[in-house]
């Protein structure tokens, strides 16, 4: 089966910058159906992946044209939706699958106990089971965000305005709320913009500002 991929444009943006692009977008787009009614925002936090020698790391700052991280990631600190993801880059595309877990499955990975995945009926879960295996694979750090999103069916447009970026440090306590950490960039958030195809005009124009 072909692997979808997309376009993953990210850019580091002032508080102006965003408060700006954010009031514009606002009536062009829809907030994404997961947010908050009043606020508009919800909480992610995600437990990233990498062998003991931090490749997954290297790569990326690197930039590597050709890499994958692998992340267990939730929503406002609920176990209620749990999301085992691969995430790969392919030169200026990128592609994500998810699998939906349950906080048990999530528990046994974390703790290295992969055994029962080889017989998982998911590709994807087999294929952790196997990277783990093989590049022995261990959660690395926890990074927590607030995402403020916009989308439009078109080209599956989705624009994301992720805040208040911070880190759990050598913590793997990913289902603890109280669990403490560090902010990592300050005054600053990162606009993303993803979309399959083409990026409608009057969209390019309004981020162009």
């Amino acid at each position: 089966m072909a692997i979808q991929v997309r376009h993953e444009l990210k850019y580091y943006i002032s508080e102006k910058q965003h408060f700006l692009l954010a009031s514009m977008l606002k009536n062009l787009l829809w907030i994404d159906k997961n947010a908050d009614p009043e606020t508009g925002e919800y909480i992610i936090r995600s437990l990233y992946f990498d062998t003991i020698f931090n490749d997954a790391l290297y790569d990326k700052v690197s930039g590597e044209s050709q890499r994958d991280k692998y992340r267990i990631r939730i929503y406002n600190f609920s176990d209620k939706v749990v999301n085992l993801e691969c995430k790969s880059k392919y030169d200026n595309y990128i592609s994500k699958r998810s699998v939906s877990i349950n906080r048990d499955i999530a528990e046994q990975i974390m703790a290295g106990d992969f055994s029962g995945l080889y017989y998982s009926p998911s590709g994807l879960l087999r294929d952790v089971a196997r990277e783990i295996n093989l590049k022995l694979l261990r959660p690395a750090v926890i990074v927590d965000y607030v995402r403020e999103a916009y989308v439009h069916p078109a080209e599956d447009i989705r624009i994301t305005f992720d805040k208040r970026l911070r880190s759990g440090l050598f913590s793997h306590d990913l289902f603890n709320p109280e669990l403490p950490t560090i902010p990592v960039i300050d005054n600053q958030t990162i606009l993303e913009v993803k979309f399959n195809g083409i990026l409608p005009p009057y969209i390019k124009q309004v981020l162009s500002l």
